[in-house]
């Protein structure tokens, strides 16, 4: 894997293959997460991710493309209802745009293999999407999703209820 660049400047590839602006592709790249996955908008999601759509995260197995990514928005309204995105920060850098946001929402599907169980969830996450000609083209992500499993799967108590301090050792 080639090592990360960042810039303050955009690189030679997105000044001679995009013309989008940072709000252009900030506003782009909000939209996703925002509006078409949660309402589950295969059509606005065509216009959105272009066919050749690359998920750096996507498991093996995943459909390449567009397919891929329109899978997994069917996966997660399927498990979940009631699902936001809240976005706490856009950086954009010529062609792409970092945020990070925190998914929420409601179980009530099956996720993975894992019934529905009617509990709230929230989780953080990490987005950097390459934007091109107002199209998303490649994906990379970082999810926090031991913590969205661990509140899914655990009992209410646990999910709950801090970790207690191991008791103090007797002074007599």
């Amino acid at each position: 894997m080639p090592p990360i660049r960042m810039t303050t400047r955009p690189t030679q590839e997105a000044t001679s293959t995009s013309t989008s602006t940072g709000t252009d592709t900030k506003a782009a790249a909000r939209r996703v997460l925002e509006e078409i996955f949660p309402a589950n908008d295969l059509a606005a999601l065509r216009d959105a991710v272009s066919d050749q759509f690359v998920n750096h995260e996507a498991p093996p197995g995943t459909p390449p493309g567009l397919a891929g990514i329109a899978m997994y928005m069917t996966l997660l309204n399927r498990a979940f209802s009631d699902q936001r995105w809240e976005i706490h920060d856009v950086l954009a850098d010529g062609d792409r745009v970092a945020m990070r946001c925190t998914h929420s929402g409601l179980h009530t599907g099956d996720f993975f293999g894992l019934p529905a169980t009617g509990r709230r969830f929230a989780y953080n996450q990490m987005h950097i999407v390459r934007i091109i000609d107002g199209k998303a083209v490649e994906h990379w992500a970082v999810r926090d999703d031991a913590s969205l499993m661990r509140q899914l799967s655990s009992s209410p108590r646990e999910s709950s209820t801090p970790a207690t301090a191991p008791a103090e050792a007797s002074t007599a």
